[in-house]
């Protein structure tokens, strides 16, 4: 049963000494993996809190934890946007509630977003980019090297092969790519690891806040823009990759296809998702898309990877990206 706003806003004054609460409101979608509450403090400050409902969703929020302690007060001043700040957690039936400040922004729609509000975003990516491994390696966080990322993709791309599901011409796509030295000669950096549209809070077609910092780790940066690559919104993409350019320089010209590729073996991973839970629903699902992209994948020797032709239109990759994170 979930837990009322009224209910979390006195386990919030529990976990936060001297916050004072005049005001709270249910803060979410409702049935979603956290029981959460926004609040009001009598200073004006707003303060959210959440409960896990799921072992998984407690799981995330540990991460997300470790990896905001890892975001220093130096380390956020090189951010253009607003990373929230832990506040303090209480027990509660057998898992946590945790507080955090209120970052303040709207999440838009991947369909409804402006070019200008892609630049944002891709400057925003950019900038977490741009961050010291040092941050992420001394906190205890992972770190993939080039060579460790291509072994996950290859497996990745080996699991689907063998569910006998993939068409054929889409498995030779992504060989191809996998083969392809140059495409792999990157330089690992500072990455969120869990981007999507709704990650991202703006104002204005600004980005005013990045959320999800559970799989935050060093690793390949096409990993973060996989979301745009594959969107199906070329004017959006383009903006965003011309803007991420800009702040970091051209210094890896392969970002773009690499992140391509891994946008389309996200359907691979909801294929994989289904036949691991046995769940003819997703099967189903993921084949149909699948699909899709062996379509576009007759285009390969004229469109490889990359080229200006996208896998999946804006519908698809929303719904994708709500089916995948139940996956992560």
């Amino acid at each position: 049963m979930a837990r009322s706003h009224l209910t979390l806003a006195a386990l919030a004054t529990s976990a936060v000494a001297g916050l004072d609460v005049v005001g709270s409101q249910p803060f979410g979608a409702p049935g979603g993996d956290f029981d959460a509450a926004l609040l009001t403090g009598r200073d004006g400050r707003h303060w959210v809190v959440r409960v896990p409902r799921s072992e998984r969703a407690e799981q995330e929020q540990s991460a997300d934890l470790l990896a905001l302690r890892a975001l220093s007060t130096g380390v956020r001043a090189r951010l253009p946007f607003t990373v929230s700040t832990f506040a303090g957690q209480v027990p509660v039936g057998g898992t946590r509630a945790v507080v955090s400040e209120f970052v303040y922004g709207s999440k838009v729609p991947l369909g409804s977003t402006s070019l200008e509000l892609a630049a944002s975003i891709g400057a925003a990516i950019a900038a977490i980019h741009a961050l010291p491994p040092t941050v992420v390696v001394d906190a205890g966080l992972p770190s993939h090297s080039p060579v460790e990322t291509l072994r996950s993709v290859v497996a990745v791309m080996d699991r689907a092969a063998a569910t006998g599901l993939v068409p054929a011409g889409l498995l030779g796509r992504w060989e191809r790519a996998s083969e392809e030295a140059t495409l792999w000669q990157f330089t690992p950096t500072v990455i969120n690891g869990a981007l999507a549209s709704d990650s991202f809070l703006s104002a204005s077609d600004e980005v005013t806040g990045v959320l999800d910092w559970h799989a935050l780790r060093v690793g390949d940066p096409a990993s973060d823009l996989q979301w745009l690559a594959g969107s199906g919104l070329h004017d959006l993409a383009d903006a965003a990759f011309a803007s991420y350019s800009r702040v970091r320089g051209t210094v890896d010209r392969q970002l773009r296809r690499r992140a391509t590729l891994l946008s389309e073996l996200e359907v691979a991973r909801w294929l994989l998702h289904g036949t691991e839970t046995r769940s003819t629903e997703i099967v189903d699902d993921a084949v149909a898309m699948l699909s899709e992209l062996a379509d576009e994948a007759q285009k390969d020797l004229i469109d490889p990877i990359g080229g200006p032709a996208q896998p999946l239109g804006v519908d698809d990759v929303e719904q994708l990206l709500e089916r995948t994170s139940r996956i992560h």
